[in-house]
């Protein structure tokens, strides 16, 4: 026997294992009663129960302890993906049927024909998407330039035992426990005050979509800051470059990836808010392309009303609900994508 693979169990003994306890538990809920709940429970704990004994006499108690927890860490991430799987799985499914070219281009609605006295009911979510570009668009110009410049303060400028770092870290890490509900109420409330009673407008939606994205964009840009080498930042001072300079040509190009990441964190927080919408935006399905007038629809608003409020054709209200939830995922996975390829292009080379 070659001695540097004695004392250890087969390569895939863990799926053997795993594959024999399902099997086996399997065969017993046959008989007795099947429930797959309880088949994969006790599946598991057989699997664990089995290793541990398996590890423990082919190996030692050391090795037997490893397999143990690496499995446990592999079952809690299998149970952290399964309802994120199974909600892209249910979206999809339910969604895929109604994502065609006429519901993403044209505007969904209510037409009345005089001379037949009919109203026909169009799906489209055109007005939906649009809504959701330019209110998020706007809250992220809104948001990004002063959560990034809060952050460079933070890091860069202030002193850690400066009142007004201290004051400012603690209301950012108040604002990140902020209810979305009471971000809306803020925007609806400002704007009432402002311009009068029944503001609604995609502006103070994207204000308090502002409100909730500040603090994540702050918090995720000063730990993108902190991870900088300061030997950078002493190499760049020695060579007699000023702060500024430093700071624009040294340290956020070096964490610009790190940056963009958390930029699209809180992009992907806000976009798929619904209750600050809702309120700060209300809903229409008129085309409105102007922000600062009139309610404005959005994609989260759209798959809500559809639902809660669904039109003379409840099954068509319905499938646009999905529709919109699945045009909403896609949009953030292109995004998503779309910031990944910014962040490559402008990392320093050597991070490449």
């Amino acid at each position: 026997m070659n001695s540097l693979t004695a004392g250890r169990l087969p390569r895939f003994v863990e799926f053997y294992v795993l594959a024999g306890s399902l099997v086996v538990v399997g065969g017993a809920f046959m008989l007795l009663g099947f429930n797959l709940g309880g088949w994969i429970f006790l599946s598991v704990v057989l699997y664990l129960i089995v290793l541990a004994a398996l590890s423990t006499l082919a190996e030692n108690r050391r090795k037997a302890v490893d397999r143990i927890v690496r499995s446990v860490v592999t079952i809690a991430f299998l149970l952290a993906m399964a309802p994120l799987v199974s909600t892209l799985f249910t979206v999809a499914a339910k969604g895929i049927a109604q994502l065609n070219w006429g519901f993403i281009s044209q505007t969904g609605g209510a037409v009345f024909n005089p001379q037949t006295l009919k109203v026909t009911i169009t799906a489209g979510a055109w007005q939906a998407i649009v809504g959701t570009l330019e209110i998020t668009g706007i809250a992220t110009l809104m948001s990004v330039p002063v959560g990034i410049l809060t952050s460079i303060y933070l890091v860069e400028y202030a002193k850690p035992k400066q009142w007004m770092a201290r004051t400012v870290t603690f209301l950012v890490d108040v604002m990140t426990g902020i209810p979305s509900i009471v971000a809306g109420l803020f925007a609806f409330s400002l704007f009432t005050l402002i311009v009068g009673p029944k503001a609604f407008s995609g502006f103070s939606a994207s204000v308090a979509l502002s409100v909730l994205m500040i603090p994540i964009v702050v918090r995720s840009c000063e730990e993108m800051l902190r991870l900088v080498p300061h030997d950078l930042r002493e190499a760049s001072f020695a060579l007699g470059v000023s702060r500024f300079s430093t700071i624009i040509k040294i340290v956020l190009p070096t964490a610009i990836a790190g940056i963009v990441t958390g930029v699209m964190l809180a992009i992907a927080r806000v976009i798929g808010e619904t209750a600050p919408i809702f309120m700060a935006a209300s809903f229409t399905d008129n085309f409105n392309v102007n922000p600062f007038f009139g309610p404005m629809q959005t994609l989260p608003v759209l798959a809500y009303t559809g639902i809660k409020f669904p039109g003379q054709d409840i099954a068509a209200s319905i499938a646009s609900a999905w529709g919109a939830a699945l045009l909403l995922v896609i949009l953030v996975v292109l995004l998503n994508i779309i910031a990944r390829i910014v962040a490559k292009v402008f990392a320093p080379k050597g991070a490449r």
